[in-house]
């Protein structure tokens, strides 16, 4: 799961600049699907719903707080794979728990853990530590301001011997670099240092081409261990791309025809890239239009280990889709929600709080408490350029009772007195 990467960043899902030929190769060797969804618009929601299977009406936490834990009744996929044998490692980003709380990633069913807790520590790619379980590990060729060790490159070498370790045993393995998330920074922009482009969009599209580099890496690796035909692998983003100073979303359609961006729950702020690869299992070459969202992954994940999920949960499994048992998923709703959060109160900033929700074709968007609902027809209008909720009156009123049932209010979001990133 790369971190911020748009919808339209990949070259199968129409990219034409960046570079991205594992990734796209994967597509050739899996099913492309064109309608998966984050679990929310900024990346701690979009975490904790995959690692809960609860969506953002439900799941925990709602918003980007520097780092809310998840509670210690929220029970991950991880932990639920663990009862049944599998080992699990976490390589990347958490977000959902900082040191010291009762959320790390090894006290929440990760057996080893490599990487950034808080999700601010995150944006320095030339840190001098990242965490190995619970202990940090100082990364000396940074210390005293040296930038001399990539730690997305250190990730990568612990995913890989993670794999090696693990091999002979079932394993999950949560591959989640901050690639290419903010702050822009990458040792060089090859292959697109004499483009004629900006520097921060040479910079971007490196970020993007180095990530599919270690998307082949590992999935090399798989090969070289012979563990392809027994591994499922999903590749996807926690959100869709963000514009800002350094980097706009225009410039490379990083979001394709999508409106919106991060932050965002139009489009291109939710949809996300999602390929999925088992050979034998799972149809090679394929593009399916089914929509699913991360709150899928947990009964999915438990449904290849053969394995119930817990009650409650909003996903369901895909596996009947993924292995073509099955056409759809069902006339299933998805929901998505979105908070800012106010560093002054140390909490929720709730006059911004948004929901989104899509059944079939319908897709509805409240932007602001109080506000008129807009609603859209994905089918005809994937781009939501056309509000036509004057026109569709009962299917608005439909789904405003979407927005109603499926929100609960959240826990306050303060912040802990956890270890942050100094």
């Amino acid at each position: 799961m790369l971190d911020d990467l748009g919808y339209g960043d990949v070259g199968c899902y129409g990219q034409a600049q960046i570079q991205t030929p594992n990734i796209d190769r994967l597509a050739t060797q899996g099913t492309r699907f064109t309608d998966c969804y984050a679990g929310g618009a900024v990346c701690a929601p979009s975490r904790s719903v995959l690692m809960t299977g609860l969506h953002a009406g439900h799941t925990s936490i709602r918003a980007n707080a520097g780092t809310v834990p998840l509670r210690p009744e929220d029970v991950t996929v991880a932990q639920l794979l663990k009862t049944t044998g599998y080992t699990n490692g976490l390589f990347g980003k958490w977000g959902l728990g900082d040191a010291k709380s009762d959320a790390v990633p090894t006290k929440k069913g990760f057996d080893e853990f490599y990487g950034y807790m808080h999700q601010i520590h995150a944006h320095d790619y030339y840190t001098d530590f990242l965490w190995h379980n619970e202990t940090k590990e100082t990364i000396s060729g940074n210390l005293n301001g040296q930038r001399r060790q990539y730690s997305a490159d250190l990730i990568l070498e612990r995913t890989l011997d993670f794999v090696r370790r693990n091999r002979a045993k079932p394993f999950f393995l949560y591959a989640s670099p901050t690639l290419p998330h903010a702050k822009y920074e990458v040792p060089d922009t090859a292959p697109y240092t004499n483009r004629d482009w900006p520097e921060k969009e040479k910079i971007y599209a490196a970020m993007v081409t180095r990530a599919d580099a270690y998307v082949g890496r590992i999935l090399s690796l798989l090969r070289e261990l012979q563990l392809e035909e027994n591994t499922i692998v999903f590749f996807t983003s926690d959100n869709g791309g963000p514009s800002g100073e350094n980097h706009s979303v225009n410039f490379f359609k990083s979001n394709g025809a999508l409106r919106g961006q991060k932050a965002q729950l139009y489009e291109g702020g939710i949809r996300v890239p999602m390929i999925a690869r088992w050979p034998g299992r799972i149809a090679a070459g394929k593009v399916n239009q089914v929509p699913w969202s991360f709150c899928d992954f947990l009964p999915t994940a438990l449904d290849i280990a053969r394995a119930k999920p817990p009650a409650g949960i909003d996903g369901v499994s895909m596996l009947p889709v993924l292995t073509g048992k099955a056409a759809d998923a069902g006339k299933r709703t998805l929901y998505w929600e979105f908070y800012q959060f106010n560093r002054q109160a140390n909490d929720l900033q709730r006059n911004t709080y948004s929901q989104a929700a899509r059944k079939g074709e319908w897709k509805i968007v409240r932007n602001r408490p109080g506000t008129l609902a807009e609603l859209y027809n994905l089918h005809s209008d994937p781009s939501e350029t056309t509000n036509v909720a004057a026109a569709n009156t009962a299917v608005l009123a439909e789904m405003e009772a979407v927005l109603r049932s499926e929100h609960v209010e959240p826990r306050p979001h303060n912040t802990g007195d956890f270890e942050f990133v100094r």
